[in-house]
């Protein structure tokens, strides 16, 4: 039920300490409670004076607020702690799917990722303040509570002794067929993520197609298993709350009738024996309460441990071999014989890849889909690690990988979808530069071609975009990556992966007239299929099934018959745009 990474967390474990000593101090004061309303009781029941019952109501009712306010108390000790470890989660999660670039993403989907970034460490945060409460509840109080009782009668202590680990073997079954229902739950939560995200962004080439209303049937499909997952989830956590329920009730049932008898044999007195009987629904109710929780974490803990794994997936190391470091007219990048091959593969997804590129140049990277364009793009980023090191060079330098900080500061990513964050448009064109001036934001959007749309929005620059706001278009968004690019003229690599795949011939057109300045004075490689782009490149390399089978310029490829004429034929009307 506790993922043992949790005792990871820095902080956690003085708190747990805080939280145990209050679970004792709150044990004593049931005893106390018990005892004292006992002795109010057998005073009545005895008929004595209403005087003799002042001082143990007293303390009945100083007990029970003391109680409660250390409940109130062990809330407010961990939930700082927990809000922060949540606030510090969601952040490194955000800077490790930065440093892990978008292969992650890719592997792992964007509504997963998504949903794990916002409503997952929501989850966690809930999971947090349930569990381990709830766990130390029940490891201390039930034990404080039944060494009372054993002082009191030791038969009702052994019977309590008894019947307490069968209700958590009972617990442990249901659990575990809550927990397998729970997982499968959690996977086509995922699958909806996903499916919905992907849905969305291909929604309007999907109505080009005519296919909108079959992948609607898609997306209710999933939907309803979904839906049939969570309904069955909800049928195991209510059956195994009424068992609970069922046994435990019992259990008090039989704790009285043995006192009762116990009573009419004079084997016990009324006073001890009604402080065990009030004692007992006490004894059970920490373990009624951590199952009642424990369906409303099941979730909690699979967003934890999907998140963890995601934190702990490794790193390429020694990201800071290169120190100091800035592309300009004289800088160089070598791939000597580069090879790559993911973890999971039985082969390389790129083989031998070599080539030398100096310079401010716009080197092209065509072939067919799957021909490796994307993991080329991802390998010069530095989000992925080559096979063998010092294959890659940077001005001379062997480097084992790319994924250094000094270059990456010098790199801008753009993706075939550009991730917008829910804030304002002005925020989010200048997410590499936050302390940009309105007025260079401004002039960025102005080459970007965004001035005209901006002029729409009710607030400008300050109307908000992004999840759950003001919808934009691909070609929008690809605009404000652009602005992006613009605003931060420091950073002279751009890698484009596809930026135009999902956009119409007429965007494309348009937003290409916007693009070819961002291009001057920089190091581009560009990935597509459209070929119209290589007549803007002064570079090409030709991929096919993860090799470079050929690379030169244009003019030099287009001169002899070869695989970029080859696959120039094949893609014919991809390039006619000029």
């Amino acid at each position: 039920m506790i993922d043992r990474r949790l005792f990871d967390f820095p902080g956690i474990k003085p708190r747990v300490v805080m939280i145990a000593v209050l679970m004792l101090i709150q044990s004593l004061m049931i005893i106390i409670q018990a005892r004292a309303l006992s002795v109010a009781v057998v005073g009545l029941w005895n008929q004595q004076a209403l005087a003799t019952i002042v001082v143990p109501t007293a303390i009945f009712a100083v007990s029970f607020m003391c109680r409660h306010a250390i409940t109130v108390a062990q809330n407010r000790v961990f939930y700082p702690f927990v809000e922060k470890t949540t606030g510090d989660m969601r952040e490194r999660l955000m800077t490790k799917l930065f440093r892990l670039g978008p292969s992650i993403v890719e592997k792992t989907g964007t509504g997963n990722m998504v949903t794990m970034a916002l409503e997952g460490i929501d989850k966690v945060q809930t999971y947090l303040m349930l569990i381990i409460i709830k766990i130390m509840d029940m490891g201390i109080t039930p034990w404080v509570i039944l060494i009372y009782i054993a002082f009191l009668q030791w038969k009702e202590a052994i019977f309590l002794l008894i019947i307490y680990p069968v209700i958590i073997l009972f617990m442990i079954i249901l659990g575990l067929a809550a927990q397998s229902k729970a997982d499968r739950q959690y996977e086509g939560y995922t699958r909806l993520s996903n499916n919905f995200v992907d849905t969305l962004r291909g929604l309007g080439t999907l109505k080009q197609l005519g296919l909108s209303k079959k992948y609607a049937g898609n997306v209710y499909q999933v939907s309803e298993d979904y839906r049939k997952e969570t309904m069955s989830t909800l049928r195991i956590a209510m059956t195994s709350t009424f068992a609970l329920d069922f046994f435990t009730t019992l259990s008090v049932a039989v704790v009285a009738v043995f006192l009762g008898f116990d009573l009419m044999d004079g084997k016990i007195l009324l006073l001890p024996a009604l402080t065990i009987l009030t004692l007992a629904p006490d004894y059970f109710l920490p373990v009624r309460n951590f199952a009642n929780d424990y369906h409303a974490t099941l979730n909690g803990k699979n967003a934890l441990q999907a998140v963890l794994d995601v934190l702990e997936v490794p790193e390429t190391k020694d990201r800071d071999e290169l120190k100091t470091f800035t592309w300009d007219e004289n800088a160089s990048i070598k791939f000597d014989d580069v090879s790559l091959t993911y973890d999971e593969a039985k082969k390389p997804t790129l083989s031998h890849i070599s080539f030398d590129v100096h310079g401010f140049r716009k080197v092209g990277i065509i072939g067919a889909s799957g021909s490796g364009k994307s993991t080329l793009i991802n390998l010069i980023g530095g989000f992925l690690t080559p096979d063998k090191p010092d294959h890659i060079s940077l001005n001379g330098q062997k480097l084992p990988h790319l994924s250094q900080e000094q270059w990456q500061f010098n790199s801008i990513y753009i993706p075939q979808s550009p991730y917008l964050f829910h804030a304002t448009l002005r925020e989010n064109v200048s997410f590499y530069q936050p302390h940009a001036t309105l007025q260079t934001v401004e002039t960025a959007c102005e080459k970007a071609g965004l001035t005209d749309w901006i002029k729409t929005l009710p607030d400008g620059l300050e109307t908000m975009i992004g999840e759950g706001s003001r919808g934009v278009s691909g070609g929008q968004a690809q605009r404000i990556a652009l602005a992006r690019a613009f605003l931060d003229d420091k950073r002279r690599v751009l890698l484009f992966d596809e930026p135009t795949a999902h956009l119409d011939i007429e965007t494309e057109a348009a937003l290409k007239e916007d693009m070819l300045p961002l291009l001057d004075n920089r190091l581009v490689f560009f990935a597509t299929h459209r070929l119209h782009w290589i007549n803007q490149m002064d570079y090409v390399l030709v991929m096919d099934h993860g090799k470079l089978v050929e690379q030169g310029t244009p003019a030099e490829l287009a001169a002899h018959e070869g695989p970029y004429t080859r696959l120039r034929a094949e893609m014919g009307g991809l390039h006619a745009l000029d």
